[in-house]
């Protein structure tokens, strides 16, 4: 019997060494690269977090490279997840509108008078996420709001261009707001939400709805550590957070080139700003500076970044990223003072947090009300985690101001 042993342990070692090898090298790597300030919430747990994050795309990197699969599949198949089973208190159905994939989350309970409409859009940096990846996150809402949610499937990045993802979200959210008495909903009271790039395109279309006299308008909108703008990437929260997980500051750079379908050879002079020419640095620089960030946000170090030389051709690559579709903080006022109440969650340790208190100014700027949650412990993606074996109690700060939001309205 020892043959057969010896062959088993081969075939153990083969199966497991490369694992083992890969888990080893993601944390070095998380060590090497990654700063976890010591207010974040639960440190040693988000750094295992992030190990598993860096052994999936390095599995797809190894599986991509041996003609298995793309890194990109492998990704999305280890975060997709599944569809939770039955739920006592909601009806939940698989549907599209208008092409487009959805997941409509029905209170079974009746009611005399229709109820809160919410639209989801999931973040993922636009290649990545799910309606099954944000099943819990959305059951949770509609069931603790006591609203009919909609997660909307929109078609994913590199397969899909900008601004295909846009025009999926506003697709969606249209047929909803005509069809929503169908669903239980009243469409005097629907809330478009999302986070992440789901809250850029959460924003922006808020925004595309403003001249739209065909459906009933959003009561408010509820933008989740978003993404909206790409002019300055060396705001105070992009220095002081450029390497913590699981969102670096390069990572949001290199996924909106690929969003974009871009080279990512630029990536640098992007970082630096050399993509903005000095017309539009004058003209949105009002709106889009470090000197509208509070003094409390910049106490743990901001350094003003010093004037960097315009790139023509860099601008030729990237200048798409600078369309109101794709960086709704420079929409013009004529827009944004015609836009709903909004919600702004913003997470302390998140590169993308200036982002949020930005908008939130050029928001009460124009007569906006706007309420304001900051989870002070926080990082970016947290809302994902709020239950479940890798929960942090910030996640749970975060669903839970959502609907204590949306019962509010």
């Amino acid at each position: 019997m020892e043959p057969v042993y010896t062959f088993i342990l081969m075939v153990l070692y083969l199966l497991i060494a490369p694992f083992a090898l890969v888990f080893i090298w993601a944390i070095y790597y998380d060590l090497s690269t990654s700063e976890i300030p010591p207010g974040i919430d639960q440190p040693l747990k988000l750094r295992i977090l992030h190990w598993l994050m860096l052994v999936s795309a390095s599995l797809g990197k190894i599986l991509e490279n041996l003609c298995f699969c793309s890194q990109i599949h492998f990704i999305r198949f280890t975060q997709e997840g599944k569809k939770l089973g039955e739920d006592p208190k909601l009806l939940i159905k698989d549907l599209t509108f208008e092409d487009i994939p959805v997941r409509v989350y029905q209170p079974r309970e009746s009611k005399p008078e229709r109820r809160k409409g919410v639209v989801y859009f999931h973040g993922g940096g636009w290649m990545f996420g799910s309606i099954n990846s944000y099943d819990h996150v959305c059951r949770y809402i509609a069931k603790e709001s006591d609203s009919v949610l909609v997660s909307v499937g929109y078609n994913l990045a590199p397969e899909q261009k900008y601004p295909s993802q846009f025009h999926d979200c506003l697709a969606a959210t249209v047929h909803f707001l005509k069809q929503a008495e169908d669903y239980g909903a009243d469409p005097a009271r629907i809330i478009i939400s999302g986070d992440s790039v789901g809250g850029n395109f959460a924003a922006s279309v808020c925004q595309a709805l403003v001249s739209r006299a065909d459906v009933v308008k959003p009561l408010a909108q509820i933008l989740i550590y978003p993404g909206l703008q790409a002019i300055d990437f060396n705001l105070p929260s992009y220095q002081q957070n450029r390497a913590v997980p699981i969102l670096y500051r390069e990572h949001v750079i290199c996924s909106a080139l690929q969003y974009l379908n871009k080279d990512l050879s630029v990536l640098d002079s992007v970082m630096q700003g050399c993509h903005v020419p000095s017309d539009i640095k004058t003209r949105f620089g009002k709106w889009i500076s470090s000197e509208n960030i509070p003094r409390e946000f910049k106490a743990r170090g901001f350094k003003p970044s010093e004037a960097t030389s315009f790139l023509d051709e860099v601008y030729e690559v990237v200048k798409q990223a600078l369309e109101t579709t794709f960086s709704p903080l420079m929409a013009e006022e004529a827009v944004i003072s015609h836009l709903p109440k909004a919600c702004i969650i913003t997470c302390e340790y998140d590169v993308l947090r200036d982002d949020g208190l930005l908008y939130k100014k050029r928001l009460e700027d124009n007569g906006v009300p706007v309420t304001w949650y900051h989870i002070e412990d926080g990082f970016h993606g947290v809302i994902n985690f709020f239950n479940g074996f890798l929960s942090f109690p910030s996640g749970k700060k975060g669903v839970d101001s959502i609907v204590t939001f949306i019962r509010s309205l």
